[in-house]
């Protein structure tokens, strides 16, 4: 209540004050934001429960404290730490729109992939007006950071994400000071899908920047960022060491070791073969800095264990 006794200007300044908190709060308008993928998204006032359809936006929210907000994910997120024991399991390529709509999601962060089977599965989650929001299926470091940022914009975590972006590139730098120094690099053949289907990375994709950055040659290094080779272009490129992350068959490095004609390889010759983490290396988060290390102290362990 405004006093009668007070100065008749200051009562109106508080009359002018209280008039305008009035008009803002009636004409506060939803946050409307743009996602990675060019889709615009109307989002919820707050943001308690999430459902999160693949691994990297999992690792991501539970890197940025959201862990316990999510009430389910893909089923390739099992087993990421940080996951709350309730989390329900289900497949987004093929998503149950009653049983999303039960769990009363506030946003769901879907990723590129769900789409690529040419129609998007959660039409009617939106029209349903859940708010979902696309991450890309990312080719760069720069990405990451990216859907990192995103992320945390959208759940109010931004501080956490500036902190775990600055760890990135604080290690990144690391790995790129001692590689300054390496003159005679290893030629090396990255394998990511295996005989008789042999696909390899390139340009355009996180995985080539992160063999730059620890000083490694790939031989491949001008094809695309997922390209099919030949078993032949490998003996021809006779890398000297072999690295795979194939994770979905029987010991891939023996496999590798034991391919006819391979034992001409310098690679194989020399059993320079080796797995590297899937999860660490295939994921586009900020996990890339663990398949850093391991690809870092693999190649060179001279240089960086």
């Amino acid at each position: 209540m405004i006093r009668k006794n007070l100065p008749a200007y200051i009562i109106l300044i508080l009359m002018v004050a209280i008039v305008a908190l009035i008009i803002t709060a009636c004409s506060s308008e939803p946050t409307t934001v743009t996602d990675r993928m060019g889709n615009e998204v109307v989002l919820p006032e707050q943001v308690n429960s999430i459902i999160s359809t693949s691994p990297a936006n999992t690792e991501i929210l539970v890197a940025l404290g959201m862990g316990d907000k999510i009430v389910a994910v893909d089923k390739y997120s099992e087993g990421i730490t940080g996951l709350n024991a309730e989390v329900v399991l289900i497949d987004f390529m093929n998503p149950d729109a009653e049983t999303i709509v039960s769990l009363n999601p506030d946003i769901i962060i879907a990723s590129e992939i769900n789409t690529l089977g040419g129609s998007d599965p959660f039409a009617v989650l939106k029209e349903a007006g859940i708010p979902v929001v696309y991450q890309p299926l990312t080719d760069s470091i720069q990405g990451i950071y990216d859907d990192i940022s995103f992320i945390a914009e959208i759940t109010g975590s931004t501080e956490k994400a500036e902190v775990l972006i600055a760890g990135m590139q604080e290690e990144i730098a690391k790995y790129q000071e001692i590689s300054a120094g390496i003159t005679e690099k290893k030629r090396v053949y990255f394998e990511i899908s295996p005989a008789p289907d042999l696909f390899t990375i390139g340009k355009g994709s996180y995985l080539q920047e992160m063999l730059e950055i620890v000083g490694v040659d790939n031989v491949f290094a001008d094809l695309g960022k997922g390209t099919a080779i030949s078993s032949e272009a490998v003996l021809e490129a006779n890398p000297e060491i072999i690295l795979t992350n194939v994770n979905y068959i029987d010991n891939p490095v023996e496999e590798i070791k034991s391919r006819e004609g391979w034992d001409s390889i310098t690679a194989v010759a020399q059993d320079q073969v080796y797995y590297i983490d899937s999860n660490t290396s295939s994921r586009a988060t900020h996990n890339i800095v663990k398949a850093l290390k391991e690809i870092a102290e693999t190649v060179y362990p001279e240089f960086y264990e």
